[in-house]
């Protein structure tokens, strides 16, 4: 199993267990039959085939909108002796495009210099550059999503007695009834709680509690942490689990089904359409609809979470999505905090081959390009970066979260790199009244701390655990930090 596919594996174990996992195939979206699908490692052999084969004709079909002849290879996540294209892990050679895209100078070339200023004109350009460049437009006409409860059920997490309701969201089709979505969320709130309780919204299976099976024997030792699930009842919190497969499949061939499919009615997208990070961050800002509704839920103190290809996500709701309060961004990588002008470990090329595409807007694949009818592009032709990303979220609460490499949070996610993007985004952080990381070098020399150590103070959050591939490690440190910057 190759590293991107065994992170994909690990994904959001620290928060509902190996069912988060098998959410990524449980859906009504699959591009062939328009059943269930199996969990991957499930799949027959034709099936895996089948699927592979839809996935690269619809990633040639981009290719050819954009007129792009080849593309560069994604970097293998091995650098072990004979390894063909290994990811570069020298930090001497890490950093060949070291000036990052300026968020705070407007394109005309004036200093932002105040919050007036960047709410109307400058944060704005950065919005455009990511909808057009980065993760595609949400259409204007994105359809109505109607919730209802279809289970209730008291249930106990961690010993404490909550409250469980499985919600579905009905994706409005009459447009285009060939494809049905319907949204998936499991919500969770304490039993005896005195009065609305503020909640974390976790991309995950949307299952209710007792159906998701515990941490599976190959992720390797369970973190000593209780699941984030227990941590978040026992402090007084609710969460949500979401379903990021009941929105839109994570591959390239649901890309004609799910919300994406469903708007565009069956047809492939355009260079600027959005891809699943946007689309997943959709559909939870629609789960935020349902929970303004319920009335043992602080609207007010809704915070997103994800972990890997869902912390991409979580970033990208957190930026787009002005009524999460905070947010969770757990071991993001590439295409998440990860500046994209980093050599280092995962690349903009592995986000450009048929393997991960589908996350983001067509348009992105011209900057793995090597020969194309515009020539070729880098990702220094990019005219944002992952910083711009990070201070969307401004001036509201955002922890970034990673583990250790020891542990399996392997260094294909640049961590440091992603230190780097968080100290970049602090000056967006700082004009707006609130507090960044505290760190005074700058972005191109400042060192990460060692792990286990909280850049905590300000509502720009940083700290390293000294476990893997999650979140559930951090999540302590992160409930003490919300309910400080949350009132």
């Amino acid at each position: 199993m190759n590293l991107p596919h065994r992170l994909f594996s690990l994904v959001a174990l620290g928060t509902l267990g190996f069912g988060s996992i098998q959410a990524q195939m449980d859906s009504r979206n699959s591009p062939s039959t328009g059943t269930r699908p199996a969990f991957p490692g499930q799949l027959s052999p034709e099936e895996r085939d089948r699927l592979q084969e839809l996935t690269e004709a619809d990633h040639a079909d981009m290719m050819a909108q954009l007129g792009i002849r080849l593309l560069r290879p994604g970097p293998s996540g091995s650098n072990a002796p004979g390894t063909q294209n290994p990811a570069n892990y020298d930090p001497a050679k890490a950093n060949p495009f070291p000036d990052y895209p300026d968020p705070l100078t407007l394109k005309d070339g004036r200093k932002v210099t105040t919050a007036e200023v960047w709410w109307q004109l400058r944060r704005p350009e950065i919005v455009e550059d990511f909808q057009r460049e980065v993760i595609g437009r949400v259409p204007k006409d994105a359809p109505a999503v109607t919730w209802r409860v279809v289970q209730t059920l008291q249930a106990t997490i961690g010993g404490m007695p909550v409250v469980a309701k499985q919600v579905i969201g009905h994706v409005d089709n009459s447009a285009f009834p060939q494809i049905s979505v319907d949204l998936k969320m499991a919500v969770v709130t304490p039993d005896n709680a005195a009065g609305r309780v503020p909640v974390l919204m976790m991309f995950g299976s949307g299952n209710l509690p007792g159906v998701d099976p515990g941490w599976p024997d190959w992720a390797g030792p369970e973190p000593a942490d209780p699941p984030s699930t227990h941590q978040l009842i026992a402090a007084g919190w609710g969460y949500v689990s979401i379903s990021p497969a009941s929105i839109q499949a994570d591959n390239g061939a649901g890309l004609t089904r799910g919300i994406i499919g469903l708007v565009n009615r069956g047809h492939r997208r355009r260079p600027e359409d959005w891809g699943s990070l946007r689309a997943w961050a959709w559909g939870a800002a629609r789960g935020l609809d349902y929970l303004e509704t319920d009335a043992a839920i602080d609207a007010r103190k809704v915070g997103i979470e994800g972990v890997s290809r869902f912390g991409k996500a979580a970033l990208v709701a957190m930026a787009f999505e002005p009524r999460f309060a905070l947010a969770l961004v757990g071991s993001s990588g590439e295409g998440g905090v990860k500046p994209h002008r980093r050599n280092f470990g995962e690349a903009v090329e592995s986000l450009t081959g048929s393997g991960e595409y589908h996350w983001m807007a067509g348009n992105f694949l011209k900057y793995g390009a090597s020969d194309a009818a515009f020539g070729s592009r880098t990702a220094n032709d990019l005219p944002v970066d992952s910083h711009e990303l990070i201070a969307l979220c401004a001036p509201r609460p955002t922890f970034i979260s990673y583990g250790i490499p020891e542990k399996g949070a392997a260094n294909w996610l640049d961590q440091q790199g992603s230190f780097m993007a968080a100290v970049a985004a602090g000056p967006v952080f700082r004009l707006l009244g609130a507090r960044d990381l505290g760190v005074t070098e700058d972005y191109r020399t400042a060192k990460m701390p060692p792990h286990d150590t909280g850049l905590l103070e300000g509502e720009l959050a940083w700290r390293q655990h000294h476990g893997g591939h999650e979140d559930r490690s951090n999540m302590k440190y992160f409930i003490e930090w919300a309910n400080r910057s949350i009132h």
